[in-house]
């Protein structure tokens, strides 16, 4: 089989990449219209995200957040978001490079995409230039996180939740 130079997998996640992009670019500007609702999966430890030390404990590996009632100064960039969501009454800055995006869905519309996750190769100048722009961007998430409550407490109406998308997965 001959060898893909062209790379269409990663043009085609990166074009995908973009679609979530625009929209969350769209939600900060406007806000959420309608139904619309989105669940973001991303990888906790990929390069450039940034959470709390309490957060990362508690999702090592990865962490999906749910961007509908409560979230706040979402900002988006080329290159990641920041957002503001409460996990058990407790603040918290998360700042997710798209890059780090595992899936994102909106279940009001069935609409969903899941990416794959590729390795950075040594040499790729470009993602490392990439991650070198998200470390800087103007967005800083190096606030101490308040100290939290056990997980014991049940959880408000209204609060930030996190889902798996396990359970929105069709079957087989």
């Amino acid at each position: 089989m001959p060898e893909d130079l062209i790379r269409y997998d990663i043009l085609a996640q990166d074009a995908l990449r973009g679609v979530v992009r625009k929209v969350l670019a769209e939600v900060a500007k406007t806000g959420l219209p309608g139904e619309h609702h989105f669940y973001v999966t991303f990888e906790t430890r990929a390069p450039g995200v940034r959470i709390s030390s309490r957060m990362l404990a508690q999702y090592p590996e990865e962490m999906t957040v749910v961007l509908q009632h409560q979230f706040w100064d979402l900002s988006v960039t080329e290159h990641a978001f920041e957002v503001g969501l409460s996990f058990n009454g407790v603040p918290e800055r998360l700042l997710v490079p798209f890059t780090a995006v595992k899936s994102f869905v909106d279940p009001s519309v069935q609409f969903g995409l899941q990416f794959e996750s590729a390795p950075a190769e040594e040499g790729d100048e470009e993602a490392s230039s990439e991650m070198e722009a998200v470390e800087t961007s103007a967005l800083v998430l190096d606030q101490p996180a308040a100290s939290a409550e056990p997980d014991a407490e049940p959880e408000k109406p209204g609060e930030a939740q996190i889902v798996r998308l396990d359970s929105f997965r069709k079957k087989n």
